[in-house]
């Protein structure tokens, strides 16, 4: 793979045009059967940069993405590269005002988008006095917006691509908003170089006929970031449609494009496992990497004897770290079950108490990065930049534990700990308690303020059966088979569904909200 070195710090406009040079007759991108081949992949990006450029959008300028996953979603981004602007890819499940915030936060000088999301994106861009690109228009669409198939069929004055170094920022990247309002990570091209290298070697992507397959959002740095390696070295992205997800659809690209590699976040895998004929549909997978939050035991065992031949890795990280922070490999799984795995690639890591004092293996501790992946600062917020910088490391907000042998276990976010009597409960320890009575199917665990105790423990429960419901008693008396009493859950609350981020994570402040306006179902 010469490419490696060569392009090693090279922007992603700097490779699309090496490849349209070097194998242009070659599928780039794969979507809905039709293919794009590196040449045109370059003629596509050449014109979308010559019209931004006349449009008036400048080196440092942000263009924000509201789209599904397509290939104009990537194309708008290589021009950006080009131009050595910066993209902002907004979560399409946000409502208007949240859409609106992040356009005015970023400061977008221009809203791609596509008719599937187009009348929330034009209200938002409507506020925020920004001009509209429709992605696939009928031509009704993109009345009062600009029509994208005209910007690749027009005649615009060619511009010269901008110097862009690798220190360059290329994205803002704004945070799931897990614990609030979504901050911008700013994020530079050799930030994501860094993300390539990791994807490398977890993927042992080292062959001519590796196919990845981009299944989950584009607009979350796991999905955004796993598109980096095929661009890369050449090889071919299949571009999954994002909603809805169907299993089917996917074991069929995998099946009809020989995929050998793929990233998804366990709900995805889990509806992957569930078709019957899935490991005779995937016999072309090599690597199957997933993350993002949390699997169970259960299902990477599944995914083990469905897809035998393939090696199973596991990703953590965040956003800020562009995003990967350690990888558990397959052979480790077993030996080191639970674990999220070691350092990446050029991640350094301590595991520190709340003075910056490292704490001793088998101890909870908050977990710290340096590395050639994290990200520049959070865009137009130097207080929480500061913050999150404090001491020198970059402060992820994740609590873990280190074994003698340097594996690291996710204990629990550091915002959801919970303290009750005077005693630290990790909220992700009672949920996996929960999950395992035979009436939740899902679980969550939130502190709720309580005169006597400072914070009581509250379950919000999705029940297995909706009309059989667990009570607060039965659920005690399960959970004090493996945990301490003093972690029991003392409310219950019954719902319908938890409320999750496109990533399958649950969002604890809007359960904290909704959950104190909801009166108990029982309590002890």
């Amino acid at each position: 793979m010469s490419e490696l070195s060569a392009s090693r710090n090279a922007t992603w406009s700097t490779q699309i045009r090496h490849h349209a040079d070097n194998r242009p007759d070659q599928p780039a991108l794969r979507f809905g059967g039709a293919t794009t081949t590196w040449s045109e992949l370059d003629h596509r990006v050449s014109q979308v940069a010559d019209w931004a450029v006349n449009f008036g959008v400048h080196q440092g300028d942000r263009v924000a993405l509201f789209m599904g996953n397509r290939p104009e979603f990537l194309e708008v981004t290589y021009a950006c590269a080009r131009l050595g602007a910066m993209v902002v890819p907004i979560n399409f499940r946000l409502t208007q005002p949240e859409v609106e915030y992040i356009l005015a936060d970023s400061g977008a000088t221009l809203l791609v988008t596509d008719s599937t999301f187009g009348a929330v994106a034009r209200a938002a861009a409507a506020t925020a006095g920004i001009a509209v690109v429709i992605a696939d228009s009928d031509g009704t669409s993109a009345v009062g917006a600009t029509d994208y198939d005209e910007i690749i069929s027009g005649k615009w004055p060619a511009h010269a691509p901008a110097t862009v170094n690798s220190d360059d920022p290329a994205a803002i990247m704004y945070t799931s908003g897990t614990t609030g309002r979504p901050k911008g990570a700013v994020l530079t091209h050799d930030n994501f170089a860094a993300t390539t290298d990791v994807l490398v070697r977890a993927w042992k992507f080292v062959y001519d006929n590796e196919v990845v397959l981009a299944a989950t959002p584009l607009f979350h740095i796991g999905g955004f970031g796993a598109t980096t390696a095929p661009i890369r070295f050449g090889r071919p992205l299949v571009i999954l449609p994002s909603t809805p997800f169907n299993p089917d659809d996917v074991l069929n690209l995998v099946e009809s494009e020989g995929v050998t590699t793929t990233f998804m976040v366990p709900p995805q895998w889990q509806a992957i496992v569930a078709v019957p004929d899935a490991g005779d549909r995937g016999r072309t997978l090599r690597a199957i990497t997933w993350g993002a939050a949390p699997a169970s035991v259960v299902l990477l065992e599944t995914l083990g004897t469905t897809f035998p031949t393939a090696e199973i890795v596991a990703i953590f990280g965040q956003t800020e770290m562009s995003p990967i922070t350690c990888v558990l490999y397959g052979d480790e799984a077993i030996a080191k079950q639970g674990s999220v795995g070691r350092p990446a690639l050029n991640v350094s890591i301590r595991v520190v108490d709340d003075e910056m004092k490292d704490v001793g293996p088998g101890e909870t501790g908050e977990i710290v990065y340096r590395g050639r992946g994290l990200m520049r600062e959070y865009w137009n917020n130097p207080e929480a930049t500061a913050a999150a910088f404090e001491g020198d490391w970059f402060h992820s907000g994740d609590l873990v534990r280190r074994d003698a042998d340097g594996y690291v276990f996710v204990v629990d976010r550091k915002k959801d700990l919970i303290i009750s009597g005077g005693e630290n409960i990790y909220s992700a320890e009672v949920e996996l308690t929960l999950s395992t009575h035979p009436a939740v199917a899902d679980a969550a665990v939130i502190g709720r303020p309580d005169e006597k105790l400072g914070e009581a423990v509250v379950a919000v429960i999705v029940p297995a059966d909706a009309d059989n419901p667990p009570a607060l008693d039965e659920l005690i008396t399960h959970c004090r088979k493996s945990l301490a009493s003093y972690k029991k859950p003392r409310d219950l609350v019954i719902v319908t569904e938890l409320p999750r981020n496109a990533t399958g994570k649950i969002m604890k402040h809007t359960l904290r909200a909704d959950t104190t306006a909801v009166p108990a179902t029982s309590r002890t």
